[in-house]
């Protein structure tokens, strides 16, 4: 979702070389995982990349305090978690066990993660 990271360009790919998906936080939910399965299913991809980065607007509140600010404004709270994270490594860790524990998404065996630093524009991978 970060207009400051680039994926074609940081990755060396064109327009149609890969099915990018985007999201807050580059959260893998269950929306994604769907994608990614339809993505491989039917559109025959077999590799993952998950990039997150650092200076993440996740890590600057919380689940808790964000769902009862938005409770306290429209009167009922989210039926989903922000899943704010203040550390991109463990994000990406995390999201990398939540592709390959899915039984739907059939290639799992060559998915990588990866913290993009917006700084330096530097990738560093992350192994999980």
């Amino acid at each position: 979702m970060n207009a400051r990271l680039n994926p074609y360009g940081l990755l060396g790919l064109s327009g149609g070389d890969a099915h990018v998906i985007r999201n807050a936080g580059g959260v893998v939910t269950a929306d994604q995982r769907r994608s990614i399965t339809i993505s491989q299913r039917i559109l025959g991809t077999t590799e993952i990349i998950l990039i997150h980065h650092a200076d993440c607007g996740l890590a600057t509140f919380t689940d808790d305090v964000f769902k009862r600010q938005i409770e306290e404004e429209v009167g009922i709270k989210p039926d989903w978690a922000a899943e704010a994270s203040t550390d991109p490594a463990e994000d990406v860790a995390q999201s990398i066990g939540r592709i390959r524990s899915d039984p739907f998404i059939p290639h799992t065996e060559s998915v990588r993660g990866f913290v993009y630093d917006v700084v330096t524009a530097q990738l560093r991978e992350v192994q999980a």
